[in-house]
């Protein structure tokens, strides 16, 4: 009797060393490979720092199953170029602002930010709650991606400029970096636009190549160091109300995750796309401040007449957009009713509250 339980357990015991035996090369064939291309540079204050930190935090939830490797700007491919190297599968994503590709298809530009837009509570509304997300991956499945937020940096400032702009007429000739149909408006007042990759913006500014820029914040906008070329900073622009970045998938790899998997990456994006804004918001009124106080910047607000101007063109820039297909008009469409409900609402709760309590508190 003991001897045949001694040949049970050992045939036990050799059938769970078997199977141990087995599990390691299969738990190593399942981790993923996941290399990430983006279009910031390498530990770029906010933005690059953010798609790091995003790329370090899959491989950390998913305790190394899906192991990343990072390529800022330049280092693997073109900041530019980004796109269609995750389309082709030569990189399985990327992480950029995706009205970088509206040369591709205009409606790319309403799942980054569009003029007199949507804030980024009332963007992040729509893509989660109110059919965005699958408007998104309709465009973006026509080329082979999948794309999820994951990053926002809230209402950007109007830029900077080496004049004030007191009318449209100021805008007459002048060149200026600012990408996507907010650079559309732009050349439709008669400003010669260029769309640069933020590591280039600097050099151009300086050189007298672009005479005005856009970029983010205050936050961002700080270590960039425009305000030795540009001493003009603009309050909050038509351009880039609000919205978000992406996080781009070569479709193929996507749907070649587990549901686990693709939960991870999905946390890990909804994570960071929160951060980040919060992040920009944590510090944009402390470093507005050191460039007004350390060095000498002077802000500046666009007249209503500048704005009204800015809005006659971006109706213009929307019928095009609308026109290019029936895509870019179904996403159009969808995305101004959105604003009208979600914005209405805003105004009536959040914006009615802010504007009073700051009336009241003298802020």
């Amino acid at each position: 009797m003991e001897r045949r339980k001694f040949i049970k357990g050992a045939a036990l015991a050799g059938t769970a060393a078997a199977a141990a035996t087995l599990a390691t090369p299969a738990i190593a064939q399942a981790k993923k490979e996941l290399v990430i291309v983006s279009t910031w540079p390498r530990d770029f204050p906010g933005l690059g720092i953010s798609a790091q930190r995003l790329a370090a935090r899959i491989t950390e939830l998913s305790e190394g199953a899906i192991t990343t490797t990072y390529f800022a700007a330049g280092e693997r491919v073109g900041a530019f170029d980004v796109f269609d190297d995750v389309a082709s599968g030569n990189s399985q994503a990327y992480i950029a602002a995706d009205y970088y590709w509206v040369g591709k298809h205009p409606a790319f530009a309403y799942f980054t930010s569009v003029p007199f837009g949507m804030t980024s509570p009332e963007w992040n509304a729509w893509i989660k709650f109110k059919g965005g997300q699958a408007l998104w991956d309709e465009l973006s499945g026509s080329f082979g991606l999948k794309a999820l937020p994951c990053g926002g940096t809230g209402t950007q400032m109007g830029g900077w400029f080496n004049k004030e702009i007191n009318s449209a007429d100021d805008l007459k000739g002048l060149k200026m970096r600012i990408p996507g149909l907010g650079g559309t408006v732009m050349s439709k007042l008669g400003v010669s636009t260029v769309s640069l990759p933020g590591g280039q913006i600097y050099e151009n500014l300086v050189s007298g190549a672009i005479e005005a820029t856009e970029w983010v914040g205050p936050y961002n906008d700080y270590f960039m160091k425009f305000y030795e070329a540009a001493k003009f900073y603009y309050t909050a622009g038509m351009h880039e109300p609000g919205g978000g970045l992406a996080f781009g998938m070569n479709q193929k790899f996507w749907e070649s995750l587990s549901d686990t998997e693709k939960a991870i990456i999905t946390a890990a994006c909804n994570e960071e796309h929160a951060a980040q804004h919060e992040e920009a918001s944590a510090n944009n009124g402390e470093y507005l401040a050191k460039l007004i106080n350390d060095h000498g910047v002077e802000l500046r607000s666009f007249n209503e007449d500048v704005w009204d101007t800015f809005g006659t063109a971006a109706k213009e820039v929307f019928e095009e957009t609308r026109n290019h297909s029936a895509l870019a008009a179904k996403i159009n469409d969808d995305f101004q009713a959105k604003l009208r409900e979600l914005g209405g609402f805003r105004k009536i709760a959040e914006i009615e509250f802010s504007n009073q309590r700051n009336r009241v508190l003298g802020i």
